[in-house]
Parts: structure tokens; sequence; C-alpha cells
């Protein structure tokens, strides 16, 4: 018991002391986070497209990286529009530098013309030019524009009570590829030369689409009218392109009008995206395949991100719409990208194999463009 008291008393003497160094605990620092530089990931996917798709005789996008030299006019459109994103973020005299070799390949390849058969492409194709022209002030960007926009409207007829046809040789089918984006470039070119003319085109064509393809109470946007010649609505063909460029409309007929009901339009179906388990499984834009539809998660991004910018949209909507775009930029860098060849997949969640289309890699290009461009707006 003695000697067990006095064990007690040493232990308690010993506890008395004053600290000694080996007796303080180093703080635990927290690892250093490295924020995300989106504009570094906008330049190697740039990169991957000017490199790996590039066709330096034809001066035009190829179909893929693996050799295939098809070419398809539309895509070089957002081709265009990518290298616009890329000038606008980098103020670079390279994008200019090919931005005129492309419009010079696709003038040649397309029969040394800009006009074409198909009224949707030759809208995507003004749409680029257009902000080409605001980018850059060169003039040729604004005739090329104006001269496909005079084409353009020769395409309406009122076979499916109005609207823009698809195609010149396919005048009674009507969809929203056609018009929404021709509503979206009468806007653009009403704000840039204040023809009354251009803003009853806009209004025109939104009416149409708005009445026929749009499902009023969840802003859905059905592809087309009578394709098959029975008078019947796509109602089962839901792209996500068409959610995008109806998005699209709204807000550049709001910029032209200041009527918050365009806004209104655009925020019902950009919430229909977000929310739909179809269109955005898990919160990740869904995989619509190559050829075309490897460009139309990237037309939606767009035209989202011109939504998320919008002054007029509420805070809530608007952090949604930023949270939504920097979840699916996330998913498609950690996930969908196969490096060091900066390759995009189809499928934002899954790598993608050795081989890769234009299309597929343009819509990867704009999705890190934009999330850049929120970045350096301070909305991220």
């Amino acid at each position: 018991m003695l000697r067990l008291s006095c064990g007690l008393l040493s232990l308690l003497m010993v506890g008395c002391k004053d600290p000694v160094d080996d007796d303080v605990v180093t703080p635990v620092v927290p690892p250093t986070v490295v924020p995300v530089n989106w504009a570094a990931r906008a330049d190697s996917a740039q990169a991957a497209l000017s490199l790996g798709f590039w066709s330096p005789t034809g001066q035009y996008y190829l179909e893929n990286n693996a050799g295939n030299a098809d070419f398809n006019y539309w895509w070089q459109a957002h081709g265009l529009d990518a290298l616009n994103d890329g000038y606008q973020r980098t103020k670079s005299a390279d994008y200019l530098t090919r931005m005129r070799q492309l419009q010079q390949g696709t003038k040649t390849k397309n029969g040394n013309s800009y006009l074409n058969d198909f009224y949707d492409d030759m809208e995507w194709q003004a749409l680029a030019c257009l902000r080409a022209f605001e980018l850059t002030k060169d003039p040729e960007y604004k005739a090329t524009a104006t001269l496909l926009w005079a084409d353009i409207k020769l395409g309406w007829n009122e076979q499916q009570g109005g609207g823009i046809a698809w195609r010149k040789s396919q005048r009674s089918y009507k969809n929203t590829p056609a018009n929404a984006p021709a509503a979206i470039l009468a806007a653009r070119l009403y704000i840039l030369d204040r023809n009354p003319d251009d803003l009853a085109w806009a209004q025109k064509i939104y009416t149409w689409q708005k009445a026929k393809l749009v499902e009023p109470a969840s802003g859905l946007v059905w592809d087309g009218v009578n394709r098959l010649g029975d008078n019947q609505t796509d109602k089962d063909w839901r792209f996500t392109y068409n959610q995008g460029t109806f998005i699209g409309a709204g807000v550049a007929l709001y910029r032209a009008t200041q009527q918050s009901s365009y806004l209104e339009d655009a925020t019902r179906t950009a919430n229909y995206v977000l929310n739909d388990s179809q269109m955005a499984p898990g919160g990740i834009l869904k995989d619509e395949g190559n050829g075309d539809g490897g460009l139309f998660k990237g037309i939606l991004v767009r035209y989202l991100t011109g939504l998320a910018v919008e002054p007029a949209v509420n805070a809530t909507n608007r952090a949604n719409y930023v949270s939504f775009l920097k979840f699916n930029g996330e998913s498609l860098y950690k996930r969908g990208t196969r490096r060091p060849q900066f390759l995009f997949n189809t499928n934002w969640t899954a790598l993608p194999g050795s081989s890769v289309e234009s299309s597929t890699q343009m819509s990867g290009v704009m999705l890190l463009e934009a999330l850049a461009d929120l970045q350096a707006r301070n909305a991220l």
C-alpha cells in the first residue's frame, strides 16, 4: 500500500511539472486546396480539337481523329463557335487565324457556297458568324450571316400553321432545330442593328415554336411535326439541344424586348432539364451517341450558360444552373476524358475509346469553355 501511494504521488508530481517541448502537440495543417483552373482545362481541350481533328489541307474539322475525312457542314459551324469561345477568353491571334481558315474550308467543301439544303444547318452557321463578327468586327462574318438569314427566311411557309421548314426539299416538315435557332438569330440581329423587321421575325417564329412544339406545363420542347407526313408531333424525341435552343430563343428575345414572359419560358424549360431523370440521369446530361448527337449536349450547355449569366434570372435559379454545369464539367473531366490525349466521350461518366468524333469533342470543348467563362465572371 505504501509503495502504491508513493508511486501515485510520484505520478501526480510529474504531472505538475512545467511542460517541455516534447509535450506540445503540433497542430494539423489541412492540405492546401488548389482551385480548379477551368481556363487551363479549356486550353487543353482546344489543343486536342486543333491537333487531332483538323485537316490542314482542307481546312475543316474531320469527322473523327482516326482519319475519317468526311465533311459535316453543320459541325463546322459549332467548330467556329468553339473557336469564338477560345478567342473571347484569350484574345489570341491563333484563334483568329483558325477561324478564317475554317470559314474558307467550309465554303470550299460546301460547293463554294455557304448556302445549304438544310435550313437548320445554315442557322448554325449564321449564328456562329454573327458571334464572330461581334467579337472581331470583321465585316466578312456579318456579310455571311446576312446572306444566310435572307435565305433562311424563305423557309417560312404556312404548312403546319407556319414555321420554317427543316430543309428546302421537304417543306412540310417543321421542327425545333429549324425554328428555335432562327428565332435566336433574328433576335440577335435586331439587338445588333435595331431593324424592326428582324424583331418581327423573331417573335413570329418564337410564337409558332412555343405553340406547336413546347409542352405548356413542363416546358419540355418536342422535336418536330409532320416528319412522316401524318401531322403528328414527335413527342418521344426528347433531345438536349432542342431544350437548349428554346432556352436560347427565350433569352435572346428577353434581351431584345425586356418582356419577362420570354425569360419565364426559358427558366421553365431549363428547370425541366435539371429535374428530368431521362434528360439528365443522376444530374449528368444523357448520352445521345455519336454523329450529330455528339453535339447536342454542347448546344444545351451553351444556351443554359447564357441563361445562367443573365442578370434578371433569380439567385436560386442561377445557382442551380451553375451548380449543374459544374457537376457535369467535373464528371466529364474526371470520368469522361482520356488523358494525355484529352479526348472526350459521348457519355460524360465513362472513358472514351481511342477514336472520337469531332462533334463529341466539340461538346466537351464547349462545356469547359463555359465553365472557364463562369469562373472568369466569379460565378463558380
